[in-house]
C-alpha cells in the first residue's frame, strides 16, 4: 500500500513539474460589456424565461404586490424570509422562500446567492418548492467574469458558499424527459426591481 501511494505521488509531482514549464493559457475572454442597463435587464429576463422561470419587472412600490400575486397564483401560504433557525424538516413544511441575491448575470440568466443576510443559508433556497428571488436592476452584470469579480471577495473574506441558479431545478431522465424539482425548487419567480428614476 505504501509503495503504491509513493508511486502515485511521484507521478503527480512529475506531472506538476512538466506542466510548470508550459506556456500559460491566455485569458483574453471578454471581461465586460458595453450594453446599457435596460439592455442587460431585458437580456437577463429573456434568459430566465428560456429556463421556465416566472419573471416580473416592477417598480419598487409594486414589489409587495408582485410577490403576493406570485404566492397566490401558486397557492403558497407558508413563505419564509432568510431564517437561520429553521430545521430541514421545518423547511420542508413551507411552500416557498423569498430572498435577495448578490449578483445576477444577464448573458446566462444566472442568479448568484452567497448566503448573505438577504439570501440566507443554502438549505433555505433548496428545500422549499418555490423560490421568489428579488433582484435589483443595478445588481445585473453582463458577463460571468464581472460576476466572479464581485463574488471573489465575498468568498475569500467571508468564506461563504455560493449558489448559482439558472431557472427552476431541473434534470433529464434517460429518455431526455425534463423533470423539475429534483435538486431544488420547481418554481422560480424572479422579481426584478427597476432602478430608481
Amino acid at each position: 500500500m505504501t509503495s503504491a501511494r509513493a508511486e502515485i505521488l511521484e507521478r503527480v509531482r512529475a506531472t506538476n513539474d512538466a506542466t510548470a514549464s508550459l506556456t500559460p493559457t491566455p485569458r483574453d475572454y471578454r471581461q465586460a460589456d458595453e450594453r446599457s442597463r435596460d439592455e442587460l435587464v431585458a437580456l437577463f429576463c429573456e434568459r430566465l424565461r428560456d429556463y421556465n422561470a416566472n419573471v416580473q419587472y416592477v417598480r419598487l412600490p409594486d414589489v409587495p404586490g408582485a410577490i403576493g400575486a406570485a404566492a397566490s397564483r401558486h397557492r403558497a401560504r407558508r413563505i419564509v424570509i432568510p431564517d437561520e433557525s429553521l430545521t430541514p424538516h421545518e423547511l420542508d413544511q413551507l411552500d416557498g422562500v423569498i430572498t435577495g441575491c448578490t449578483v445576477a448575470i444577464a448573458e446566462t440568466g444566472t442568479i448568484a446567492l452567497s448566503a448573505g443576510p438577504h439570501e440566507g443559508r443554502r438549505l433555505l433556497t433548496l428545500v422549499p418548492d418555490m423560490h421568489i428571488c428579488v433582484v435589483r436592476a443595478e445588481q445585473i452584470v453582463a458577463t460571468v467574469p464581472e460576476a466572479m469579480a464581485q463574488l471573489g471577495p465575498v468568498v475569500r473574506e467571508s468564506r461563504r458558499p455560493v449558489t448559482l441558479i439558472s431557472g427552476p431545478s431541473a434534470t433529464s431522465d434517460i429518455e431526455l424527459q425534463r423533470v423539475e424539482g429534483v435538486h431544488g425548487p420547481r418554481k422560480l419567480i424572479v422579481v426584478v426591481i427597476q432602478e430608481r428614476a
